[in-house]
Order: C-alpha cells, then structure tokens, then sequence
C-alpha cells in the first residue's frame, strides 16, 4: 500500500496544484504549437494565450499596463534582472537582513564587479523593518531600496506599503523601490501603482499555484533596465539592437507558452476564490500549529509568534537535534514532507541565530487540512517521547 504523503513545504513550491492548472498546461501542451510573434495562425493563438495570462497577472498586482509584466522562469531569475539590469558603478543599496540568496548573490556581484555598496537594514529575529529606520539609510547615492515583503524562514511581513510611500514622499530623485514578492504573492493583497512600487519580483509555481518554470517581473513606467538576454522576439527582426518596447526588450527566445497560459489560469483561479478567503484559512491553519509547537518543551520556535504578522511559514528547532534528523524523524514516521537547513537564505539565519545549521521549516498551502496539522504536531511529540523529553 501506498504511503500517506503530507505535504507541508508550500514555501518551496506548492502541491498539489488545482485541478484547472493541471488541464491548462496539457491542453496548452497539447494544442498550442506555435511561436507567439510569428504572423502564423497558430502562432497568433499562442499569442493571444500569453497576452491573456499577462492581463490576468497585471490585473492580480494592480497595474494598469499589461506591457509591464515581464514573464520569467521564476522570481529569481525576475530579481536578478532587476538589480543586475539596474546598479552601475558607484550606485548604493539599502536592502534587509532577511536577503534570500536570489537578492543578496546578485548584490554581492555588483559589488564586486560595479563596485556598488550594499547596506543592509539589521532585523530582529522576529521583528520588522520601520520606514523611518530605511529612510535614515538612504543617501544621494541610493538607487535601489530591496525589500522582501514576506521572509521565507520566519515568515515575518514587512510593511512594503509604508516604506514605498516614505520613499516616493522624498520626491526628486529618489531610490527606486524593488519587492521580492516570493512567499507574499498570492497571500497578501498587491497593489504597485497605489503603493508606489517600482519593480516586483513574482514566482509562479509559490503561492499563485502555477507551474514551475513561471513567474514574472514588473517594471514600472520610467524605470529603465539593461536586458540580461538578447536575441529574437518574434518582432523587430530587421533591426541589430535589442529592441526597447516593452515586453519584447526583456522576453528573448522561444517563450514557456504552457506554463504561462497555465498561469494564467491559476490566477483566474485565485481571483475566483478570493485572497481574503485565503488569508483567513492561512491565518487559521497557522494559528493551530503555532499554538501546538510551541507547546511542545524542548522545541524552539522563531518568528513572530501572531500568525497575522506572518505569511505561512514557521520555523522551529529541537533541542539537542540537528533539523535534518527532525526532518527525516517526520518523514519516516509520518509521511511528512517539509524543509530543513538554510533555505538557500543564510543571512536569514544568521539574523535569527540558527546559522549554520537552519531550521525546520512548515509551510501549509490551500490545500491542508486541520488533520495534517494536528499529525505534524503529534509527530514531534512523539519525537519528544521517544528521546524521553515527554
């Protein structure tokens, strides 16, 4: 008989995926054969497909032209084109402590390479950033202020909204505005243009319950960035230099037609069932298992303790246990599937005191029930009585 599988590492990628994603992707897989650009039938059927997963993913940030939705294969690859297409020599950064490998690599490059300085706004472990505390960092050289909206360590928000209209209030020529939106998209309301957003880094396969392989940045009117690709884009294919409207300037080669159109539908999808309702359920769930694990003795949680305060993301340790012998406890005993180590974020860690070992981290999606909850926190229990802690 087949194992019960609980899966509990939504952070990572959720799963399972709805039921319309799935038929989406083998219906674009299976009929879209085109290439949007080319003044083919089916290549303007594939097209249309993309321009409708664009509108649905501008509509679901709040911005007014679709043009700016720029669709990548993840939000890594969306962040990296923000700040490596943006910094030059002599450029400074404020950013945060909190700095996923896909924000703070690509910075550690620049410094390296542009000689730009990065200065990082210091955390508490279960604290959030102020914007007068960002405002104070910022200096005449400051081109970009990097802001992750939700950790995915400790799952802390931070008040994107407050600090983006603080920065758009020094007016001239202030910084810009950049949101790693990896673990807040498909949680957490967004609106760019009300506040004042200038680039947002999306993944598709997180939260917004789409395939791997999608996601997209965007770039808000008057921010100027260099494309990290070049070549063809269906249009413009008489001229030698990249070409500077907008998608085509940064969506070079044959594009993920069936993920994004299997994006698309999973926005529709969260558009029909609302991110109130998801929240509430989020909360809820969160709010059964940090009251279970926290009552546990010897189990160390971090983060804020309100589940308001975060998206769906604990982490926690055992005392006197490494988090990989936690992790695979779980998994043998209870079919449990979650992440331990550093969450490819160890200035996270570090912030939080669990460098360089992580943490067990639990991330519930949509799709849990209050049953799989209640089974994580029986099976460290039972890791407890079993070490004799109970």
């Amino acid at each position: 008989m087949k194992k019960r599988t609980i899966y509990l590492n939504n952070a990572a990628t959720t799963w399972p995926k709805p039921g319309c994603v799935v038929d989406a992707l083998l219906r674009a897989t299976r009929e879209l054969a085109g290439t949007p650009g080319r003044a083919v039938t089916r290549d303007l059927e594939c097209e249309r497909a993309i321009f409708r997963a664009r509108e649905a993913a501008a509509r679901f940030i709040g911005a007014s032209d679709s043009s700016r939705v720029i669709f990548t294969p993840n939000a890594t690859a969306a962040l990296n084109l923000a700040i490596t297409g943006l910094l030059k020599k002599g450029d400074h950064v404020v950013t945060t402590s909190m700095d996923h490998n896909s924000v703070a690599r690509p910075l550690r490059r620049a410094e390296e390479e542009k000689g730009v300085e990065v200065q990082r706004f210091d955390l508490s472990p279960a604290g959030t950033m102020k914007a007068e505390g960002v405002v104070k960092m910022i200096t005449s050289h400051t081109r970009l202020v990097v802001l992750t909206e939700a950790s995915n360590v400790t799952g802390s928000i931070q008040p994107v909204g407050d600090i983006a209209g603080a920065v758009r209030a020094m007016g001239g020529d202030r910084p810009l505005i950049l949101v790693d939106a990896a673990q807040s998209a498909g949680v957490l309301p967004m609106n760019v243009e009300k506040d004042g957003v200038d680039l947002l880094a999306v993944p598709g396969h997180k939260s917004l319950y789409g395939p791997q392989g999608t996601g997209f940045l965007y770039i808000a009117p008057g921010v100027s960035l260099t494309p990290l690709l070049e070549g063809g884009t269906g249009g413009h294919s008489g001229q030698e230099r990249q070409p500077e409207s907008l998608p085509d300037r940064f969506e070079s080669g044959t594009p993920n037609t069936p993920g994004i159109v299997a994006l698309g539908e999973a926005l529709k999808f969260l558009a029909e069932r609302g991110l109130e309702e998801i929240r509430a359920e989020e909360i809820r769930l969160m709010d059964i298992l940090t009251d279970g694990i926290s009552g546990i003795r010897g189990v160390e949680l971090f983060g804020p303790r309100d589940p308001r305060e975060r998206v769906g993301v604990l982490s926690f340790n055992v005392e006197g246990m490494d988090p990989a012998e936690v992790g695979t406890f779980l998994e043998t005993t209870r079919g449990i599937i979650l992440r331990v180590g550093l969450h490819c974020s160890p200035h996270s860690h570090r912030t939080i005191g669990t460098f360089p070992e992580g943490t067990v981290r639990i991330s519930p999606g949509i799709f849990n029930t209050d049953e799989e909850i209640i089974e994580l926190i029986q099976g460290v229990k039972d890791l407890q009585r079993a070490r004799g802690i109970l």
